[in-house]
């Protein structure tokens, strides 16, 4: 027999908003500490609140002197015009030496590796890494933990610590969002406040009413309550004896806005626990004393979300009693204003195209055609179905080739934003499948699914919104990862977005058109909210096309796709015809048309189609006759965006 661990395997991982807050964390037995300085990090809100740069390194000084360890986060994305300081800013934090860097950007990780720092990089959540290939990527830039998404179970946390080696970090204890880490946008887009950047006005937390999409009709007297997307806390205390077994390294507490005697209080409370269990596994018992005054000095009601298993209704806080503060109100998206950009630069072309290149998202073989015969130059395929629909077979992906070869048209394979261990390994397969059969790109949705295609495919690799492409940096990084077109941030305010196209040289394509997501998460929401869903009885419940009703009377689409995760639309659809002419020079433009009839969506390409044609030729774009004639046959109205905002924050 053997000691399971020697010495201590866990780190208590405890978070601090102000001076206060670190030393509350330290007196009460933390191993290590969390916080952010003033700028680049994702609790931005308060000016109160996080360290300068005088008060970062006395907290160096400050941890190392109580034998504690000091992480900084800089876990937000990048502007453009923010690289040159945050270049400054790691070399500062180099001499400092804190015990690590939470990152989510990879132009962090891009400019460490370029100025030679030797701190110890960690994986943000924000960066929702849920699977072993995107850990091995990481890894071989310096990453040396990751902070794992929260919808991973302890269960696959375990695999993933065995055949990585790298530290798993996981929330314990706070906040948590109903969306996957890095993937939400509704707040940005809403109100220019990036939650992606540290300022979400949390959407998630307003009321909504569930409705029939199709008929209009409110489903609420079968709802639990108003507050569908609003989860409770963290709270895996009662389970420490599963989460230390797991190989789970630290234990992360949420809340580095929270005053110092709540921090006390919650540090003390696990670190007693985790003492307990250490020094005496087989005859640990829960303190019910110390559950008794978390319980009773709670903000939120408690769940242990997908930590054990798929969460169920009692995850969600219905009722709304609970929740501790209300960061904003339901608003009307913004509707289109042709003449909002009139005052803009145009944006440079990345490189002088003999016409403008339309790509085009298809739904099924006959939005393939649509497309084709209205003049796209390349359509997506594959990937998320949304029921419905049912997924592409090979046989469908044969087709479409054969198709799409007879107009001269790419055509690009799609994958999955989202990808835990089952869909891992069917893509692998998948792609060397996808080699014989010789289609023009994959489309990738996240860091693991790129590593895979990169060491299963020859095939270019173009890569999707969902990795938040903000800068250059991040771009440059991309690139040396054999990415050969990447999609910008559905984020990025026009000024960003010009700067971001003038300083790269990646190959870069814009989403002109269509639905646009503001959510994915991995809890059947009309299931949870309503309760009559039982998939041994009534698996069509979920090809019913519900959707939510916000304050502001603006109605969500929500879409399943056939992994069982959820897709919350905007409102409006995403429409930037208006400003072709500002938007020149882009390697590729797309039409989201997953949502679209194919009638509608061959008349959606041709519009552009022609509109592109024009701006090639020098000649105006824009027919806003045949604009409003679209508008009248789509099924939601258009809307522009992030466009209204100068900044992105």
């Amino acid at each position: 027999c053997v000691m399971i661990w020697e010495g201590n395997p866990v780190e208590l991982l405890a978070p601090a908003g102000n001076w206060e807050a670190l030393e509350a964390a330290v007196e009460a037995g933390a191993d290590a500490v969390y916080l952010g300085g003033k700028a680049f990090n994702m609790r931005l809100h308060r000016q109160d609140m996080n360290f300068d740069d005088e008060a970062l390194a006395r907290a160096v000084t400050y941890a190392h002197a109580h034998q504690v360890r000091l992480y900084i986060t800089i876990n937000n994305l990048i502007s453009e015009e923010e690289i040159e300081p945050l270049r400054r800013y790691l070399l500062y934090l180099n001499e400092i030496r804190p015990d690590a860097i939470l990152v989510q950007d990879f132009a962090v990780i891009s400019l460490a590796e370029e100025l030679g720092m030797s701190l110890p990089l960690h994986a943000s959540v924000m960066m929702n890494i849920h699977n072993e290939a995107a850990m091995r990527l990481l890894k071989e830039h310096g990453i040396t933990r990751i902070v794992a998404s929260r919808e991973m179970t302890l269960a696959e946390l375990a695999l993933l610590r065995q055949t990585t080696g790298l530290e798993i970090e996981y929330f314990v204890h706070g906040d948590m969002c109903i969306s996957e880490s890095g993937q939400c946008v509704h707040s940005g887009i809403l109100f220019g406040q990036s939650g992606n950047r540290g300022r979400c006005l949390k959407p998630c937390r307003w009321p909504y009413e569930i409705i029939d999409e199709i008929t209009g009709e409110s489903l609420e007297n079968a709802a639990a309550g108003p507050y569908k997307l609003a989860l409770k806390d963290m709270c895996l205390y009662r389970n420490l004896p599963e989460l230390i077994q797991s190989g789970v390294y630290s234990f992360k507490i949420e809340g580095r806005m929270r005053p110092a005697d709540f921090v006390h209080r919650i540090v003390g409370t696990y670190r007693r626990a985790i003492d307990a269990y250490l020094a005496d596994p087989a005859g640990y018992r829960v303190n019910e004393e110390d559950w008794q005054d978390l319980y009773e000095n709670r903000a939120r009601d408690f769940t242990t979300s997908f930590a054990l298993g798929q969460p169920t209704a009692e995850a969600i806080g219905w009722d709304g009693t609970r929740e501790p503060r209300f960061f904003s109100k339901a608003s009307p998206e913004a509707s289109l204003d042709p003449h909002l950009l009139a005052d803009e630069p145009a944006i440079s072309p990345q490189k002088t195209t003999p016409y403008p290149f339309l790509t085009v998202h298809a739904a099924d073989l006959n939005g393939v055609s649509a497309a084709c015969e209205n003049g796209a130059d390349a359509v997506i395929i594959s990937g998320e179905t949304w029921r419905p629909r049912r997924p592409w077979t090979l046989d469908d992906i044969r087709r479409a080739l054969r198709l799409t070869r007879e107009y001269g048209v790419r055509t690009i394979i799609d994958t999955p934003r989202s990808t835990h261990q089952r869909e891992c390994r069917e893509l692998s397969q998948f792609f060397f499948t996808l080699e014989e059969m010789g289609p023009d790109a994959i489309l990738v949705g996240n860091p693991g699914i790129l590593k895979l295609a990169a060491e299963c495919a020859t095939l270019p690799i173009h890569a999707d919104f969902s990795f938040n492409l903000f800068n250059h940096r991040a771009a440059a990084f991309l690139k040396e990862q054999r990415v050969s077109l990447g999609t910008v941030s559905l984020e990025l305010a026009f000024p960003q977005l010009r700067d971001l196209v003038q300083h790269t040289s990646l190959p870069l394509e814009i989403i002109l058109h269509g639905v646009t997501e503001s959510m994915i998460c991995d809890h059947n929401l009309p299931a949870l909210a309503l309760g009559n869903y039982d998939p041994l009885e009534n698996p069509s419940f979920n090809d019913r096309r519900y959707a939510l009703r916000d304050e502001a009377e603006e109605i969500h689409p929500l879409r399943q796709d056939q992994y069982g995760r959820f897709h919350i639309l905007f409102a409006k659809d995403l429409c930037l015809y208006p400003y072709l002419s500002k938007l020149k020079g882009f390697s590729s433009y797309r039409i989201e048309g997953q949502d679209y009839a194919p009638h509608l969506l061959g008349k959606i390409t041709r519009l552009y189609r022609e509109a592109l044609d024009s701006l090639a030729a020098g000649k105006e774009p824009l027919d806003l006759d045949a604009l409003a004639a679209l508008q009248n046959d789509s099924p939601r109205t258009f809307g522009c965006g992030t466009y209204r905002f100068h900044l992105s924050r």
